[in-house]
């Protein structure tokens, strides 16, 4: 009977312990996904915050695990330039892959 109940408590035990580390991990998802989300909202105010950036609209900003990608078009090669800055120096972001299109006004 000893040996019944010590294996029913070293089950349940390994079965509480599974489930922790899967709350962990479902954790650490949701955070993530929060994280992105901080991150474009605080890259798309950071872009709001400069009047240079005349083409605000038309730049969307999608961000996964801290890794941002700019889409859109810019009407010169500095203002890409000084978006991708901008976004660089935005707290969390990994690096920036810059998609935007240079198109005259």
């Amino acid at each position: 009977m000893n040996k019944t109940v010590l294996s029913i408590a070293l089950l349940l035990g390994f079965a509480v312990l599974v489930g922790l580390s899967v709350a962990a991990s479902a954790a650490q998802s949701v955070g993530g996904v929060m994280d992105d989300t901080l991150i474009t909202s605080t890259v798309k105010a950071e872009l709001a915050k400069d009047v240079r950036l005349g083409t605000l609209t038309g730049i969307e900003v999608n961000t996964t695990q801290g890794v941002v990608t700019l889409a859109g078009k810019v009407h010169t090669s500095e203002e890409k330039s000084l978006v991708e800055q901008k976004v660089r120096s935005v707290k969390g972001v990994v690096k920036v892959n810059n998609e935007l299109q240079i198109v005259s006004p």
